[in-house]
């Protein structure tokens, strides 16, 4: 999936021109094929979280129109998993301790997935905003597994990675996904979950598993019909 720069710059809601000089001097990463440019709308949103660039929820949320149907993120992370007092005192020792803890298969090598994950973090932080750290490689992360799933570490104290609040992390989301229209919808339906300040509070506070479920499954069954953003916010974690 790619879009052009046209589709791009209405994503971001400037024109054309900034578009460029933004390609130029902040790194807003395009691909050339045939002369023209092209946007990943993975890389596009995840540059936007870093940049603190506001951007359409309809970047990720067109992913929820793929006939490709995906679990809710309440049901992704009882797959993945919730992990309290994580350690680590560094990114690369959360992120190592993270890594750990995912379900993966066997033929997976966690040391180069730790590896190509600090790498990223190293190009800009995955941080985005209010404690929540969603980390991964500039690429989604999509492995040989079957089904999609959610990892969330709560850590067991506070480290910085250099989130655009300059907040210290206290909790990482980890998505696996077997393909990119997967991932796109889960970060979606990621990214609506987090706007809502309840959720953020109970990650702050490290809620036990079941309360912190609940209120995601609330959250999920109010939800809007699928089209209606008209009250969702863009898309990056300041308010």
């Amino acid at each position: 999936m790619r879009l052009s720069l046209n589709e791009a710059v209405r994503y971001l809601g400037v024109s054309e021109r900034t578009a460029r000089r933004w390609i130029r001097d902040r790194g807003l990463p395009v691909h050339r094929a045939d002369e023209r440019l092209f946007v990943n709308p993975v890389e596009l949103w995840e540059w936007a979280v870093e940049q603190n660039v506001p951007v359409s929820p309809e970047l990720l949320e067109q992913a929820r129109r793929k006939p490709e149907a995906v679990a809710p993120i309440s049901t992704l992370l009882e797959a993945g998993g919730i992990h309290h007092d994580v350690p680590g005192t560094t990114p690369i020792e959360v992120l190592r301790a993270v890594v750990g803890l995912l379900p993966l298969p066997a033929s997976v090598d966690r040391e180069f997935l730790t590896t190509a994950l600090a790498g990223r973090e190293a190009m800009g932080s995955t941080g985005i905003g209010h404690g929540i750290a969603i980390p991964h490689v500039r690429n989604p992360i999509v492995l040989q597994v079957n089904d999609a799933l959610v990892s969330l570490c709560l850590l067991a104290q506070p480290v910085d990675f250099g989130a655009v609040d300059g907040q210290p992390v206290h909790a990482l989301f980890t998505v696996i996904s077997p393909t990119v229209p997967t991932h796109l919808r889960i970060l979606a339906a990621l990214s609506f979950l987090l706007h809502d300040p309840e959720v953020r509070r109970l990650l702050q506070e490290r809620a036990p598993v079941p309360r912190l479920l609940e209120h995601m499954r609330t959250l999920e069954r109010s939800a809007r019909p699928e089209g209606d953003d008209r009250s969702r916010p863009r898309i990056g974690m300041n308010p």
